[in-house]
């Protein structure tokens, strides 16, 4: 009986480290974590890229690469890769950043709430390396009725082939 308690055991914590460590998409395919030490990430980012993704800042509004971007592909986490935003998501907000009113998958994005400099909004992390991206705001366009508002510095962009 104790031998079949501890094989469950290990297979117990066996589930819920990778539970923590993967996580699956709605199209099936699991997603493996990206974990690197802070000086991993400053080797691999701009010194702005670092300040955006790993320290949560934010560039100047009106002056990020992708704020008029008209070009047609996907954007991707400029961190990990990580694909995060279609083309035909993004609009002109008026922001001064780069707005999409949805990300390619839900799993793609995470949210959580940001209460820094006195006011309370959802911060928006890459959900592959937890790198920030911006925020989102319930004053987007319809469908979703969203704005992710984000930081030309914390995306690439793959054209479509």
């Amino acid at each position: 009986m104790k031998k079949l308690l501890i094989i469950s055991l290990i297979i117990m914590t066996g589930i819920i480290i990778t539970g923590q460590t993967k996580k699956d998409s709605s199209k099936g395919f699991v997603m493996d974590k990206v974990v690197k030490s802070s000086e991993e990430w400053q080797t691999c980012l701009t010194p702005e890229e670092y300040q955006v993704l790993r320290e949560k800042g934010t560039e100047a509004a009106f002056t990020g690469k992708y704020y008029k971007y008209k070009e047609v592909g996907t954007y991707l986490c400029a961190a990990c890769g990580n694909e995060l935003f279609a083309s035909g998501t993004k609009y002109d907000s008026g922001s001064g950043w780069p707005a999409f009113f949805d990300a390619l998958d839900e799993t793609k994005v995470n949210t959580k709430r940001d209460i820094s400099y006195g006011m309370v909004r959802t911060e928006i992390t890459c959900a592959k390396c937890d790198s920030h991206l911006g925020h989102v705001f319930e004053d987007g366009p319809k469908p979703t009725g969203l704005r992710y508002c984000v930081n030309s510095l914390a995306l690439d962009f793959a054209p479509k082939k």
